[in-house]
């Protein structure tokens, strides 16, 4: 076992974490808590935690690509990851796993050189196939089940953080991250 920041992890995880060159992030219930406030106007309001925000832009620093797969259509979405530097960013996206198979193929990737992150049964097929699938703390319980990794942090608060934050740990660079919170 290795010890992180968050606690122990199988060796095995770690040295998958030690391999991946992209994660793809589901958005509700991953960086969300998975509410979404709609205003009387018709506007829509999620919640994005600036940890996780800091931790993508790091782990991008450090070399490893970020791609976005999410089911709903969201301008907040585009802005927001746009704003952090996110160049792979998917909306409207109904069969998650036929986007990921493109994504391995025009990035020239296997699937070892990819985890997943997402909360939902959608998101399992991914899940089940990539290097490393990882389900937030508060994922369905099919997809923990499912999952190789489970965060301590619920989505939303956090979680996407401690997947970097790993990824940096395996890349001896977690000590070394600058910059500010976004």
């Amino acid at each position: 076992m290795i010890t992180t920041p968050y606690g122990l992890i199988s060796n095995e995880n770690y040295q998958r974490a030690a391999q991946i060159k992209l994660l793809i992030c589901d958005v509700d219930g991953v960086f969300s808590d998975g509410r979404i406030y709609l205003g009387n106007q018709g506007e829509e309001l999620k919640a994005f935690h600036t940890k996780d925000g800091f931790g993508m832009k790091a782990i991008m620093q450090a070399g490893i690509e970020i791609a976005i797969i999410t089911g709903r259509q969201s301008n907040i979405v585009e802005n927001r990851m746009k704003a952090l530097g996110v160049t792979h960013i998917y909306q409207g996206i109904e069969n998650k796993f036929n986007l990921y198979q493109s994504l391995l193929s025009d990035l020239n990737l296997n699937k070892h050189d990819v985890a997943y992150i997402g909360d939902d049964v959608v998101d399992l097929p991914v899940i089940l196939d990539c290097g490393l699938g990882i389900a937030v703390f508060d994922a369905h319980p099919l997809v923990l089940k499912g999952a190789d990794l489970i965060t301590t942090t619920k989505g939303g608060f956090g979680a996407v953080r401690e997947v970097c934050d790993l990824f940096l740990q395996c890349h001896h660079k977690l000590e070394m991250i600058q910059g500010k919170s976004e």
